[in-house]
């Protein structure tokens, strides 16, 4: 491979590429130079160590995550937002599952960390989702560490190949969305009847 010409967001941006098809847990600073066709000292002139690379595709997956969910859902409503950002989830990780499990792993290290609005951007993601439902404020925390829950729970299942039974994951995906609708439905009308 050519020599690459480096930069902090194009060494994080091979590392996230290499995540997604080794695994996270796999990730190497040697690996990342053999893609970019350097020797592995180059890398620190970009990045300051093994631990500040997977920080940062934790922070380039969550704003990845954050504008997937809020693409899908842009113009919707209650049902409709639940399953287009439940989807986008969904695809978000089976076709980036590194990238997924870095930004589950990162943890903000200071209030400048550009971390932090990434997980905002998520939060507000979800947020979003759960608007049309009208939920009492004392309620949303509650919806939205479920809906996180069983979309990630759901999701890194799905894409570590956990569905053994011979069975439509797709149909088991829509299943659990129209279960959540209808919980949220019923929490959101029991809410307004109180």
């Amino acid at each position: 491979m050519p020599r690459a010409r480096l930069t902090p967001q194009s060494v994080t941006e091979a590392g996230a590429d290499l995540v997604d098809e080794i695994g996270f847990e796999n990730l190497s600073m040697g690996l990342v130079a053999e893609r970019l066709g350097v020797k592995t000292p180059a890398l620190y002139k970009h990045v300051t160590s093994q631990a500040d690379l997977a920080h940062r595709i934790g922070v380039l997956a969550m704003n990845e995550l954050a504008d997937a969910i809020r693409d899908a859902t842009q113009g919707r409503a209650g049902s409709d937002a639940l399953a287009a950002g439940a989807q986008a989830m969904r695809t978000y990780v089976q076709e980036h599952p590194g990238r997924y499990v870095a930004g589950n792993a990162a943890r903000p290290i200071g209030p400048d960390d550009p971390l932090v609005p990434g997980i905002e951007r998520v939060l507000a993601s979800w947020a979003a989702m759960l608007r049309g439902y009208h939920l009492d404020s004392s309620q949303e925390i509650h919806a939205m560490r479920m809906l996180r829950s069983v979309l990630h729970g759901f999701s890194t299942l799905e894409a570590a190949g956990g569905f053994q039974i011979d069975a439509s994951v797709d149909d088991s995906f829509t299943w659990m969305i129209s279960f959540l609708d209808r919980g949220l439905h019923a929490t959101s009308s029991s809410t307004l009847a109180g």
